[in-house]
């Protein structure tokens, strides 16, 4: 393959387009079967040398950026501590730290790949956290209620809440509690107007198939769209009340 059809093919497998589709498609591109010299086992062999010159697997890797940082200090006195994620090729566990903003949107504040799920790396996270949003320490954190993760809190904010999250508590009554009735009212009270597709963050975006460089860049993707969503809920907010506000003056001076 030449450089540039591996270049191309590499982009669209960060786009997230199989290596099939891929393979159609550069087929289509050259003109026909007959003007392309290489087959999808040719593609599979060259994707993985490529995947091949990637430095060495990292063992815990924590980040978050500038923006995250900037709404931790805005939004951050409740945090979700999710750690039940396991959406990439290696298996690694995926801790989000996220929240809500003004919006009612979900926001993240920070993300990491961890090879293990003990207290010593939970607390390893916590502390990581708490340097990267210049030791501003939230006032409940929300979480599964996972032991190792209990103790993590306990050692890192001792004075800081902690609360099981709703889906954790409809899984308790509903295993504990034989009236499918009563769930049912349960979980429409716990969730109130939430859906439960608003809490996947990650399963539609990013899947097993993605070795962990890929992987991140999927999940960038994501945060990105989220940030989008916030941008326009402030435009549709402002304008909105700017028009609601320039046609209550209009009816004024006409009536």
């Amino acid at each position: 393959m030449s450089e540039a059809y591996i270049m191309q093919m590499m982009n669209m497998l960060k786009s997230g387009i199989s290596t099939s589709q891929i393979f159609s498609l550069l087929v289509n591109q050259a003109g026909g079967y007959e003007f392309v010299v290489y087959g999808p086992r040719d593609m599979e062999n060259e994707i993985a040398w490529q995947r091949c010159q990637v430095p060495g697997l990292l063992r815990n890797v924590f980040w978050s950026d500038g923006i995250s940082q900037l709404d931790y200090q805005l939004f951050g006195d409740v945090i979700a501590f999710d750690a039940t994620y396991k959406m990439n090729k290696y298996s690694c566990p995926l801790v989000i730290f996220s929240g809500v903003n003004h919006h009612n949107q979900t926001i993240v504040f920070a993300t990491a790949l961890i090879v293990d799920k003990t207290t010593d790396t939970y607390i390893w996270l916590l502390r990581q956290l708490m340097f990267a949003m210049k030791c501003k320490t939230p006032t409940s954190i929300i979480n599964d209620g996972a032991m190792a993760i209990r103790n993590a809190v306990r050692d890192v904010f001792s004075e800081v809440i902690h609360r099981l999250c709703a889906w954790d508590l409809i899984q308790n009554a509903t295993s504990n509690v034989g009236n499918p009735s009563f769930t049912s009212k349960f979980k429409k009270i716990m969730l109130r107007v939430y859906e439960i597709p608003v809490f996947k963050l990650v399963a539609r975006y990013v899947g097993s198939r993605y070795d962990l460089t890929s992987f991140v860049e999927h999940f960038q993707r994501r945060v990105a769209h989220l940030r989008f969503k916030e941008f326009n809920a402030d435009y549709e907010s402002t304008w909105g009340a700017c028009h609601a506000d320039l046609y209550r003056a209009a009816k004024e001076i006409c009536c």
